[in-house]
């Protein structure tokens, strides 16, 4: 341990920079202040990254966990600089993603008399966050701060909210700095193990479904050694997405209708039995039985409460998988070759049906066209993130990443606006990476201001807007439920472009299918944050069997 001795701001910053943290997001405050007179004097600086809404600082760090395993930091100031985090938090709670928000708090030698923006702040987080705390005092910050990270990078993950009072946060103090560094999650159950081995030989159509958890708990290795060394056809979701790579043959997402529908056991790792799988409810389609269902989870707390399912185990998610997979061979291996051809078959057949859409020639452009200009042009490891309902919806169908660890979506929270923030965590996080930005003309709305802090901290991203004038994915649905809809459009064509140009950008606007591509190229070669707005067909909607209920 190193001792340290200083104000409690300070003491905050050493304890972050323990726990592998190198960025501060923020917006100004005089709550705050001590934080970044600690992250300016520490040796080497931290760097500060301040932003123009607090939203989007939280939404940096919640990425920033998300792409680097390791918490992010955003420090808020009080009383609506820390209410302006709450949606972010939120998101982090329900995505797993390892965050600490430090909140400033009115003084507590005032706390009482009506001081400025004097609330107190934890119980409005406790709800959406693992942790939720004052630290009272100088003397309780380095235990504090170091309880907060331990917990957010923690099995399950997720954010922490703490927050000091500002004449304690000024005050000095001195102590022990603890080493910080992931934990590993408990051993699984070696009986639930077997289990699920017996399953996986008993099955002749099994499908590995792969979530973000996988990626947060460091197992996107064991995950791809198990659906390559079984032959288990595998969809991946989330952070999730990429394990197995795009392209690879055991890869089922172009088949998922099939392959969940007519499955007969379905393992899902790492990401819960939602709204996004049926609610764990898979097989049954074209005469076949209801499937078997597995949940492998990082936590006990993570599986399933509500599904009906043949098996389950929680724990280190490396040690879930290869302990399967240890188990099966111990079985002796089953072949699902003929399984396997049939989804490959189904996927080929669905990526020539989607080449029309790809190559499309409609006039408005059908923004599927968008998607074929796009995904040639990005590299293996590009960092791609989805902010947006339908165009983005689009992104999940056509988007196969080639690495694990590139794709950012908001998660089964579905929050919008979280994409200016994502995009500059992105763009620090893996500063050599192709950093794209996938926008709805809607979802820009929240956040677009934050060009500015692209601009000034020199972060350049390609944005790509599907520009519909509309809330897509509330239009089409409330014309199917009433026969008209409200509150659904936005105005024509706006010239979102113009906007990123007056913030310090670049961009343009395109109306043709093929001057797409040629835009993108230039995007690409701009070293600036760079928006492509594509003005899309309002009735070209992304086809769904459900609206999330």
């Amino acid at each position: 341990m190193t001792q340290l001795e200083g104000h409690a701001g300070a003491l905050a910053v050493a304890v972050a920079r323990a726990h592998g943290v190198e960025t501060m997001f923020t917006l100004s405050g005089a709550h705050v202040f001590p934080l970044y007179d600690g992250a300016v004097q520490a040796d080497p600086p931290m760097r500060l990254l301040d932003v123009r809404h607090e939203q989007t600082a939280a939404f940096a760090a919640e990425a920033t966990g998300k792409l680097t395993r390791v918490p992010g930091l955003a420090v808020l100031t009080a009383g609506p600089g820390v209410t302006n985090g709450v949606s972010a938090v939120a998101q982090a709670q329900f995505a797993g993603s390892p965050m600490v928000v430090v909140g400033g708090r009115a003084p507590q030698n005032r706390w009482g008399t009506g001081s400025l923006q004097e609330l107190d702040q934890p119980p409005i987080l406790a709800p959406v966050s693992k942790l939720a705390r004052t630290i009272p005092t100088a003397g309780d910050v380095l235990g504090g701060m170091h309880e907060a990270f331990t917990v957010a990078r923690s099995s399950h993950r997720g954010p922490v909210f703490v927050d000091v009072p500002m004449d304690e946060l000024f005050n000095a103090s001195a102590g022990e700095v603890a080493p910080g560094g992931p934990s590993r999650g408990q051993d699984p159950d070696t009986d639930a193990l077997d289990t699920i081995a017996d399953l996986l030989v008993g099955a002749s159509r099994p499908v590995l479904v792969l979530g973000t958890d996988v990626w947060a708990d460091g197992a996107e290795e064991a995950a791809l050694r198990l659906v390559e060394e079984l032959g288990v056809p595998a969809i991946t979701n989330g952070m999730g997405r990429g394990i197995v790579p795009g392209g690879h043959p055991l890869l089922a997402t172009k088949a998922r209708g099939q392959a969940l529908g007519t499955a007969d056991l379905v393992v899902v790792v790492g990401t819960p039995l939602d709204f996004r799988l049926g609610y764990g409810v898979f097989g049954g389609k074209d005469g076949a039985e209801p499937a078997q269902v597995v949940h492998v989870a990082d936590s006990p707390a993570q599986v399933s409460g509500h599904a009906t399912m043949a098996a389950s185990v929680a724990g280190d998610l490396t040690a879930c998988l290869d302990g399967i997979l240890a188990a099966v061979d111990r079985r002796g291996r089953t072949s699902y070759a003929e399984w396997s051809s049939t989804l490959q078959e189904t996927a080929r057949a669905a990526a020539e049906r989607d080449a029309a859409l790809l190559t499309a020639e409609a006039d408005p452009v059908h923004p599927a066209r968008i998607y074929g200009e796009l995904v040639p042009r990005l590299a293996d490891d590009a960092v791609v993130i989805g902010d947006g309902g339908d165009f983005v919806s689009f992104a999940g169908k056509f988007v196969e990443p080639k690495r694990p660890g590139g794709w950012l979506d908001p998660g089964p929270y579905g929050c919008l606006g979280a994409g200016l923030g994502a995009a500059i965590a992105a763009r620090l996080a893996r500063p050599s990476a192709q950093v794209v930005l996938l926008l709805g003309d809607g979802a820009a709305g929240f956040s677009l201001l934050d060009v500015d802090t692209l601009v000034r901290h020199g972060l350049p991203v390609v944005m790509v807007m599907g520009n519909n004038s509309a809330w897509g994915l509330e239009k089409g649905p409330m014309q199917m439920l009433y026969g008209y809809d409200v509150a659904a459009d936005l105005a024509k064509q706006t010239r979102y472009d113009e906007v990123v140009k007056a913030l310090g950008g670049a961009g343009e606007t395109v109306t043709d299918p093929r001057q797409i591509g040629p835009a993108l190229d230039r995007a690409f070669a701009s070293g600036v944050p760079y928006l492509v707005n594509v003005i899309t067909d309002v009735d070209a909607a992304y086809p769904r069997n459900t609206f999330g209920i």
